[in-house]
Order: C-alpha cells, then sequence, then structure tokens
C-alpha cells in the first residue's frame, strides 16, 4: 500500500523540509501551496491518508480547508502547522475537524511519529469484528462506525478511538493521560488539551445535550469516564 501524504504549505522552504523527512520515513508527499490546489490535490489522489495543512495561507486558509475536507471525508488524518502558539488557534484547528497539531518550529523525528501515528488510524490498520452497543449507541469495530437509535454518526478516526475506548470501559474513570496514550500513542509530545478539546467536539456529535453531558461525563481534577 502506498503511503500517501498531503502537505500544504506555501512557503517553499518549509515545504521541502518536510517533503524530505517524510520521503525519508517512507512516504509518498503530495505537495501543494495553496488551499485550492489541495483540494484539487485531494480530488485527485484518493488514496491520501493524511494532510498536514499550514493554518495562515493566502485566499483560503488551513481552517478552511480542514472544515471542507470534513464536510466530505472523515477517515483521513489532518494535522494543522501554525506558527502561532495562542491557545484559541490550537482550539480552533480541532474543533473545525484536526485530529492534531504541530507548532513551528518543529524537529523531523516529531512530525514523522505524528504522521505516523495517524497514518496507521486512518489507514485501518486495526482488525477487529464485532459491535459494542451500550443503549443507544451501536459501535462497529469493524468497519469503524457508530450509530445512534440506528442513525449514523459521522466521527473522525481520533474521535471514534475515543468512543471506542470509552465504550470499552464504561463506567470507568480514564486520566487524560491514559486517554492520550491509548488514542495518539505514548510517544505523542503533544499537550494534555488535546484530549479536552476533542472530547468537547465529540460530545456536540453524541450528547442531547452537549452543556450538561449524560454519555462522556468529567471527573473533576482527573479525567473522563462513560456514565453518570
Amino acid at each position: 500500500m502506498v503511503k500517501r501524504v498531503l502537505v500544504l504549505e506555501d512557503e517553499s522552504s518549509i515545504r521541502s523540509f518536510i517533503v524530505i523527512n517524510l520521503h525519508r520515513a517512507g512516504y509518498e508527499v503530495v505537495e501543494a501551496e495553496n488551499g485550492e490546489e489541495a483540494l484539487e490535490k485531494l480530488s485527485a489522489y484518493p488514496d491520501i491518508r493524511v494532510a498536514l495543512l499550514d493554518i495562515m495561507l493566502p485566499g483560503i486558509d488551513g481552517f478552511e480547508v480542514c472544515r471542507r475536507i470534513r464536510a466530505v471525508n472523515t477517515q483521513i488524518g489532518i494535522i494543522m502547522l501554525s506558527a502561532r502558539t495562542q491557545e484559541m488557534d490550537k482550539v480552533t484547528g480541532l474543533m473545525t475537524g484536526a485530529d492534531d497539531y504541530v507548532t513551528k518550529p518543529f524537529s523531523p523525528a516529531e512530525l514523522t511519529a505524528r504522521v505516523d501515528a495517524l497514518f496507521r488510524r486512518a489507514g485501518g490498520m486495526e482488525v477487529d469484528s464485532g459491535e459494542i452497543y451500550l443503549a443507544p449507541f451501536r459501535l462497529n469495530t469493524r468497519n469503524r462506525t457508530l450509530e445512534k437509535n440506528d442513525d449514523r454518526v459521522k466521527l473522525t478516526q481520533v474521535e471514534y478511538s475515543i468512543m471506542k475506548l470509552f465504550m470499552e470501559n464504561p463506567g470507568k474513570a480514564l486520566s487524560r493521560e491514559e486517554i492520550l496514550d491509548a488514542v495518539w500513542g505514548r510517544d505523542y509530545l503533544g499537550e494534555l488539551k488535546i484530549v479536552d478539546v476533542n472530547i468537547r467536539r465529540l460530545r456536540l456529535k453524541i450528547e442531547d445535550n452537549p452543556n450538561n453531558p449524560a454519555c462522556i461525563t468529567t471527573v473533576w481534577g482527573y479525567g473522563y469516564k462513560w456514565g453518570s
């Protein structure tokens, strides 16, 4: 299977740096220097499994590219690239559908590790053949889908992994660190905040009242659990 990644970055020197290191890690890279080109390349190469999107771009910015991708594709892994350090930019990227973010400058090892983790998940390498049913939810672990009251809920691969973790451990309090290790991997170098933002996004999709969640509840000062 070709390991194909999209890199959207308008600065040629940074793009070349990323491309060289991904090539060394065994990836085929499709390059784009603006949002419009990135969307065209995604249509031309449907086997792209991971997209790295710079935020600050001429024309369509990285946030909008992320939104447009997620409107039609929940399977691809998305990493936002940003020179910004403001918390709101990180949260915005994750809430628009990104799975992860990397703040510039970053090391080749860090970036490759993030891509590796998302590629494994987005590539569907997890093999399973069963279902988990916790009314009103049914998680199909073979085709990696979720239904609520028999209606499909669109999940990204990170959201699916979080949902699976909770449904496999109903009533168990899971720390943020446990969730981070299980979903992003023990070698993940990012912040715990990514857990909170992804759970906030997941609650918007599965809870009847996201402001008063009944499914994924908060264990204050510790983490989260499934159920009250």
